[in-house]
This record gives C-alpha cells, structure tokens and sequence, in this order.
C-alpha cells in the first residue's frame, strides 16, 4: 500500500468574473474524466472589476488549450484583434511610439536584427524602427489579416484581442458548465479553517449553506476573502514605484473605423486608455489621487472621449503589488486577490492565465507538498515582479517634467533588476536575460527606443557583415513589410467577412 496522499477529489473557485471562469473552463479541461468535481461560487449582487479588456498574444494559447474557434470567441465577446499598444505623449508632450506584437526585422549575421539596425543608424541611417515591424505598420494603416499557415514575413507577426470581459467570462461559463462544473449562487459570509491542518476545510454562504472542498481557489477580487482575509496572507505594496493608485472606467459609442491598437495617453497624473470592441469602446483614466482630484480626473476623462458617453463613470480603488505568496496551503490566489498591476500593458488577464497554467504544472496532490507551492510562488512572484519593472519602466524614463506627478516618477528609486537592465541596454544595446520574462527583448527594445533610451554602442560581432550588405538587407526587409501591409485588409473588413456581430448589437 501506497502512503502517497490521493488525488484531489473537489475543487471550490471562490468567485466568478474572468478570474472565476478562466480558472474554472481550464480545471474543467484538465480533470477530463476524473471523479474530481468542481464547484463555483459567486454572487450576482456582486460586481466585478470588468477593466481587462484588452489583452496580449498569449491569450491566444489559453483560448488554443481549451479548443475554442477564434471567429465564434471574437464574436460572443465583440472583440476586435490588437497588434500593438500606441502610446501617447509619454515621452514627451507631442510625440507617441508603439509597442507592437511580434519581432522587428529577421536575424542575419551573427547578430540579433536590431544591432544591425544600431549600426546602421550610428552610420548615418535615418530609417526608423518601427519601419521594421510589420506588425507596427499594419496597425498604422489599420490593417489586418490573420497569418497564412507558410512561413515568411509573417512569421515577425502576432496579435491579442480586445474584448468585452464580462462577455468572456459569460463564454467561459457556458464552457465549463458543459464540462460538469457546478455554480451556486451566493454570498460567501464565513471561511472555516482546520484548527490543526490550517487548510480551509468549507465555505459558509449567507444563507447559512456549506460549500466543503479540498482544493480552494481564491477569485474574490481586490477583498481577498480568502487568502488575505481567513488565511492573512500579506500584501507588498509596490505604490513607491507604481503610484497610480485610482482609476475611472467608462464605456462610449463604437469607433467606426475600429483601430487595431489599444491607444494609452499620459496625462498630467497619469495616463488614459482607449480600447475599440465591436459595440462600444472601452475608456479609462488610471491616475494618482496624490496630484489630482476625482472630479478633476473625471473632467480629463471625459473631455477626451473622442466619442459620446454612454454611461457614468465607474470608479475604482487600488494599491499596485501582490501577496507576498500567492499559494497558501490549499488556497491559490488568482486575478486581483493575488496581486494588482494596473493595465498599461494588458496584463491583468495574462496575470490570470499565468497563474492557472502554473497551477497545472505544479497541480497537488491532497499532501499538498510545500515544494511544489514553493516553486510555484516563486516563479508567480518572479512574472510579477518582470511585470512590474517593465511598467515602472514607462513612467520613469521620460522627459516630461510639466507637471509634479511626471517630476515625482523622474526621481524616483527604481528597481535594482530594472536598473541593471536599462545599464546594460544603454552601454550595449544588449539585454539582460533573466529567464522566463513574459515581456521579451521585442517589447523591451520598442519601449525603450521608444522613450527615448538610446545605446551608446553596438555588438562589435555585427562588423563580420560588411555595411553595404547590412543596408541592402535592411531595405528589402523594409520593402516587404511596407508591400505586405498594402496587400492586407482592413481591420474592419477583416471582421465583417469573419466575425461581426449581429448589427442590433453593434
């Protein structure tokens, strides 16, 4: 006889929204046709955040995992396809750069393509990066086209979605309740804990039913019900870096030509996002109540609409960190309860997908062994913690001092690991690989060119291929980017053929 603990036979998600349902389509999944059952338990009376609306590629594979067609999600969520995010007077008033999805250029030499393009630049070139991306360029003309099966140019290409959460979350649901999992409506009111395991053993709801489980996840948004409040697990705040500490959302009409991009636009206290879905655009203003108002920060929100309202504004509270550890005994945080990064760079969703993937990877056992929960708060703590450099990155190196918000992120005492890795890019035009970074050398190469952080050499190994050469390649890269876009359609063409949503929705 074995005196290996047995599997896990019930599964409890505490919560709903995109964090209750991602958790509960992808369990769903993967306890196939094990005896395992799952239970979710939320509250209508109970709203949810609903701010992450736009996304990045890696959605794509959690969306793959769980078999769904790209065209039925598309349209259930009235998405729109994303290829870059635009960001607006960041730098410095008047100027805006992109980060975009995918590579810039192809690799040739012993060298990564964007040295090549240094070199070239320090010669005398004034052909921009973003020259470079095809995926920039398309968003620019706002084009769009799915990548064909055949390798070449697009292969430099990728893309996310915008869409509407709480559509995704309903899509979710009727995913996995399809595959056995079990909703019960009501309001959680108390978590019993074993007073000798200090597991949680079952949940009391209002109305005085218990919910009992060996497996809990915590998706209860920014109250932590069970991981900070029953288990007291602490919380790093992480606002001397990240000091948007507010922020606004609200929905207008629908933008006619639906850009393929999520616009971010740095405002005196902070910044404003814009992200076009099918029947509305979603807006919203992240801003530090240290340096502006709420009414003020409501004022600035609306009068750059671009488009009528179409409701209130919904505001929101929030101190940017995480839990100091996201696994706690039989608890798994995920979404807000597990930490809080605000959404310059999408990641809120991906935050989710992440820490549902890496729960698969390490799933326990009722042992629930410390070594597996080890591992896997600390390579949860290690994604949050690249997450959060690259957004401090945004806010410190600019040139704006126009307003004391933008003066305050200038000054500030930045990361150590981020430190590093500007040092290294400014000396070399080289980047610091730490292993497993969700945002790779791409995106950093555009954020940081794109704010104006320039190298001050280049790879001596890009020498080995003589500069006439180098320029030649570089043209005919630029050539077929610049002939690819003018072939592709539309992004609105490209959903009306594939994906639009019934026009009473619209």
């Amino acid at each position: 006889m074995s005196d290996t603990p047995g599997p896990i036979r019930s599964i409890v998600i505490a919560g709903g929204g995109t964090a209750g349902w991602m958790a509960a389509a992808a369990l769903s999944l993967a306890m196939g046709a094990s005896d395992c059952t799952i239970t979710l338990v939320e509250s209508e009376e109970i709203g949810t955040v609903g701010v992450g609306e736009a996304t990045i590629p890696p959605i794509r594979l959690f969306n793959g995992m769980l078999g769904i067609d790209e065209n039925e999600f598309v349209l259930a969520t009235g998405g729109t396809f994303k290829l870059a995010i635009e960001f607006v007077d960041w730098t410095r008033l008047g100027h805006r750069y992109f980060h975009p999805f995918g590579r810039f250029g192809d690799d040739f030499g012993m060298t990564p393509f964007h040295q090549q393009w240094l070199r070239c630049r320090a010669a005398g070139s004034e052909t921009p990066l973003s020259a470079f991306s095809l995926t920039e360029q398309a968003a620019l003309a706002g084009k769009f086209d799915r990548p064909p099966g055949s390798p070449g140019v697009f292969s430099t290409f990728s893309y996310a979605y915008h869409f509407d959460a709480s559509l995704y979350a309903r899509f979710l649901r009727r995913y996995a309740e399809a595959r056995g999992v079990t909703r019960i409506e009501g309001k959680i009111g108390d978590v019993r804990i074993g007073p000798e395991s200090g597991l949680i053993e079952r949940l009391t709801l209002d109305d005085g039913r218990e919910v009992a489980g060996e497996l809990f996840i915590d998706c209860t948004g920014f109250r932590g019900l069970l991981i900070g409040q029953a288990l007291g697990e602490p919380y790093e705040d992480w606002s001397h870096w990240l000091p948007c500490n507010r922020a606004l959302a609200l929905p207008s009409e629908r933008l006619a030509d639906l850009p393929p991009f999520t616009r971010s636009t740095a405002r005196s206290a902070g910044w404003q996002w814009r992200i076009p879905l099918q029947h509305r655009t979603g807006n919203g203003h992240v801003y530090c109540s240290d340096f502006i108002s709420d009414e003020e920060a409501a004022r600035v929100l609306i009068k750059d609409l671009g488009a009528a309202a179409t409701g209130d504004p919904r505001p929101l509270r929030f101190t940017t960190g995480r839990r100091r550890n996201t696994w706690v005994g039989n608890c798994v945080s995920l979404g807000l309860a597990s930490g809080f990064l605000e959404p310059l760079e999408s990641t809120s969703i991906h935050m989710i997908q992440t820490g549902i993937t890496k729960l698969l990877a390490w799933f326990p056992d009722r042992g629930f062994d410390p070594v597996s929960r080890a591992e896997y708060n600390r390579q949860v703590g290690a994604e949050y913690e690249s997450v959060r450099d690259f957004l401090v990155l945004h806010y410190n190196r600019v040139e704006r001092d126009d307003s004391d918000f933008w003066r305050m992120c200038r000054a500030m005492e930045i990361p150590d690991t981020l430190a590093a890795k500007i040092d290294a890019f400014e000396r070399t035009g080289r980047f610091i690989d730490r292993g497993k970074d969700l945002f790779e050398a791409p995106s950093w190469l555009a954020v940081l060119i794109g704010q104006g952080v320039t190298p001050r050499a280049y790879d001596p190994m890009t020498l080995a291929v003589p500069e006439n050469d180098a320029q030649r390649v570089l043209a005919a890269m630029r050539k077929v980017i610049a002939d690819t876009v003018t072939q592709m359609p539309s992004q609105a063409a490209h959903i009306d053929r594939h994906c639009r949503i019934p026009a009473g929705q619209a």
